[in-house]
């Protein structure tokens, strides 16, 4: 059990860092109250853990430390649902109704794409 979450933990870790990097890379870029940073996160992450999928799906990865490492750990320390949820949250306190659609409704379509994406990229491998 020590070794899962061990490995589960440096999974987090790096995911942890990636996200704080590429939210701090776009949220540079864009200078707006949109959270363009943690929507780019969660799209990649979503685009990351379909093609991880798809990939185990195919008989590819197949060792369980490297799905936990991969999934439960670097996906799940990358993704930023709490962030997502209190981002909404400050926007609809600011009464900004239009960026708060704007980002439930980017964010839940572009996720799905991109874990659909992903599933049929990997399947091409």
């Amino acid at each position: 059990m020590f070794k899962t979450l061990l490995i589960i933990g440096l999974g987090s870790f790096c995911g942890g860092i990636f996200r704080f990097l590429l939210t701090r890379f776009v949220q540079h870029h864009f200078l707006s109250a949109f959270p363009f940073g943690t929507m780019a996160v969660n799209i990649a992450g979503c685009l990351l853990i379909g093609i991880f999928y798809g990939l185990f799906e195919r008989g590819h990865l197949f060792n369980a430390d490297i799905r936990l490492f991969l999934t439960v750990g670097l996906c799940g320390g990358f993704t930023t649902f709490s962030t997502f949820m209190n981002e909404n949250f400050v926007l609809l306190r600011e009464q900004n109704y239009l960026y708060f659609i704007s980002y439930t409704a980017l964010s839940v379509i572009l996720g799905l794409t991109a874990i659909y994406a992903g599933h049929l990229i990997a399947k091409a491998l």
